[in-house]
């Protein structure tokens, strides 16, 4: 089992190791690096994220595997990929990723649908809201899904505050889970939010406001082209 550590487990040390990881073709260092200063980070922002937004529909038997599949996930084919440079912190840049990924993993099974995919599967479905393909036009439910991973991309752009992302975030979870939500009061869905996130009513109707305008935007933009089924 994980050590237990400090409650921030994901800080600027954590980024600095990745950053290290990456810099490095010692396998000795890189191993070392991963299981003293990555492995926990990677555990945690995935248990996290998992028992906040109740991601439970799962065809692994056991939570704690769920956990370790997210983490060799990140290991194989994300943590190459993390660049500062780009201007994402480590902690949401992962932390995007592994939500995104769960989404897709939590709805598929929830549905009964495919089987889980890969995340460069995953990605390839991820298709952007301005660039439906092979299809003439698109659901409602569709629409949503598509809306949810263009605002998702665009987090950073929308929301340069991380306090404004982290709102976003959760909105953005809330649309993801829709079809499972047992709160319909708009009162009752603020007050949710609010706990999850420790943010004040003004910033987080700020917030919904820039999403609320990018979804009709984009809403009213397919309709007048013919592209939503309404």
């Amino acid at each position: 089992m994980p050590r237990k550590k400090k409650e921030n487990y994901f800080t600027k040390d954590t980024e600095l190791a990745i950053i290290k990881y990456n810099n490095s073709d010692d396998p000795d260092f890189r191993a070392k690096i991963f299981s003293e200063e990555i492995y926990y980070p990677f555990y945690k922002l995935a248990e996290n994220i998992i028992h906040t937004f109740k991601f439970y529909y799962t065809d692994i038997d056991d939570i704690e595997d769920l956990k370790h599949k997210i983490i060799t996930i990140l290991l194989e084919e994300k943590i190459s990929k993390f660049d500062p440079n780009h201007g994402a912190k480590a902690y949401s840049y992962f932390g995007t990723i592994v939500k995104r990924w769960l989404i897709n993993y939590n709805n598929k099974n929830y549905k009964q649908l495919k089987k889980r995919g890969t995340f460069e599967e995953y990605e390839m479905e991820a298709i952007s809201i301005e660039d439906p393909v092979e299809k003439n036009s698109i659901n409602l439910p569709e629409f949503v899904d598509l809306y949810i991973n263009s605002m998702y991309d665009r987090l950073p752009e929308l929301f340069p505050r991380d306090s404004d992302q982290k709102i976003a975030d959760a909105v953005l979870n809330i649309f993801s889970q829709r079809n499972d939500l047992e709160i319909f009061k708009k009162k009752a869905l603020y007050i949710y939010i609010r706990e999850m996130t420790d943010c004040k009513t003004p910033n987080l109707t700020s917030v919904i406001n820039v999403l609320k305008n990018e979804f009709y935007n984009s809403y009213y933009d397919k309709l007048d082209q013919g592209l939503l089924e309404v």
